[in-house]
């Protein structure tokens, strides 16, 4: 929901143009000036905001139309945010891999009663940057030693570089399936629930689904999931209009009537918002069969997706199982090897697996500093090295990158929420 300019914005806007009688670099047009800083790749724009107060003007987008201009001409930064938990607690970092440059986010405003955010989900739609949900502890809840769903959502404006409270979901949740659709300004969310990031099983499970309307700022209830499910993926297939929920955990049962475990998934349910009205805000869901055979695997791995830049709206889904890439094959509702994790890291490494501009990026944390001997250090060493093994899915080829964390602790693959971001 948008807003009208404060008198504080207004007046800004006014100093920009008397200080646009300054000079942006000594012996050039300011109009080559400004195109030269606009070639700037956003990972640096913090520290060249320093050099002076026409650069720290011309690099702030939200008193600029210059540069947002600039920028649709020029070719997108991809970026890949990294939360390494709460993002109240700890700041996320944007890390570009084409200049092996690192950028820190200002955290997200605290809640004095919650702490210790997990299962969230974050994805990019434009400037802005959502933080959906999530488990979290709360004071006033008990036991307090127990999370709770949140049905919190927060969005980072990277415009004005702030974040701002969103209306919150009709339903709190954490570990769900969540997905953009751009074209129609919307996010849709299903499934999901609460339970503890490290001792996972006995968490509670749910079938709302819900859809997101970003330009009236509300949520809309949808039709239900076919049975329970959380720690699901979720991601919308543009040309075939449908939202596919896949894998996670169902229905839960005990052994011995004491320790709980999980019963994970095999299949998918996929909602069909082809003839949904009002640009598909609603749909049926229709089940799909099981994706593997019994004994073949016991649950989905970490699942992303590929958009086409030559056939949008035709997403290619892989899986990283354990050292392993899979492709899903629509047709034939089965997953096939795609390629295998070169140079493996030890045994027991958690992987981080996203896409970012349209790779497959494996990453691994290696040399990590002992988080205890670092906190007897005054001066903290920076938690290891990033490895990034990176597929590209038509040339079928491999590269490398290493660069240093910027993290002042080792950072848990497991539980770190990564999302790209173009900019």
């Amino acid at each position: 929901m948008s807003t009208p300019p404060s008198s504080s914005s207004s007046s800004s806007a006014s100093v920009l143009i008397l200080d646009y009688t300054l000079t942006l670099i000594p012996g050039l047009p300011n109009d080559v000036a400004a195109l030269i800083l606009s070639f700037i790749p956003y990972s640096y724009h913090s520290r060249l905001k320093l050099t002076c107060k026409s650069w720290r003007l011309f690099l702030t987008p939200s008193l600029n139309s210059l540069l947002l201009s600039l920028r649709r001409l020029n070719r997108l930064s991809h970026l890949l945010c990294i939360f390494p938990q709460d993002p109240s607690i700890s700041p996320p970092f944007l890390f570009d891999p084409h200049n092996l440059a690192w950028s820190q986010l200002p955290t997200a405003p605290p809640d004095p009663h919650s702490y210790g955010l997990c299962n969230f989900s974050a994805l990019s739609i434009g400037p802005h940057l959502y933080v959906l949900g999530g488990s979290l502890f709360d004071t006033r809840s008990f036991p307090i030693d127990r999370p709770s769903a949140s049905s919190s959502v927060s969005r980072f404006d990277f415009t004005t570089g702030s974040w701002e409270p969103l209306a919150p979901m009709l339903h709190p949740r954490g570990s769900f399936g969540c997905a953009a659709v751009p074209d129609y300004d919307a996010i849709l969310v299903a499934g999901g629930g609460s339970r503890h990031c490290v001792f996972g099983a006995a968490g509670s499970r749910m079938t709302s689904v819900e859809r997101y309307d970003i330009r009236r700022n509300k949520w809309v209830e949808l039709d239900r999931l076919p049975g329970l499910r959380a720690g699901c993926a979720g991601f919308f297939v543009g040309e075939r209009m449908e939202f596919w929920v896949m894998g996670g955990y169902g229905e839960g049962r005990t052994i011995g009537g004491v320790l709980p475990v999980d019963e994970y998934c095999r299949d998918a349910a996929v909602m069909d918002l082809k003839s949904a009205g009002d640009g598909g805000v609603a749909g049926k869901w229709m089940e799909v069969g099981d994706m593997w055979e019994e004994g073949e695997r016991v649950r989905v791995g970490k699942i992303v997706v590929v958009e086409d830049g030559e056939r949008p709206g035709r997403p290619a889904v892989f899986m990283l199982e354990g050292n392993d890439i899979f492709r899903y094959d629509m047709a034939s509702n089965q997953w096939r090897g795609e390629t295998h994790v070169p140079n493996t890291a030890p045994h027991n490494s958690a992987f981080g697996f996203v896409v970012l501009d349209g790779e497959l990026h494996v990453m691994t944390l290696l040399n990590a500093v002992n988080s205890t001997e670092t906190r007897r250090k005054r001066h903290h060493k920076r938690a290891g090295k990033l490895y990034i093994r990176i597929y590209h899915p038509k040339k079928k080829t491999w590269r490398f990158l290493t660069t240093k964390s910027p993290f002042p602790y080792p950072l848990d693959f497991n539980t770190a929420v990564m999302c790209s971001v173009h900019l």
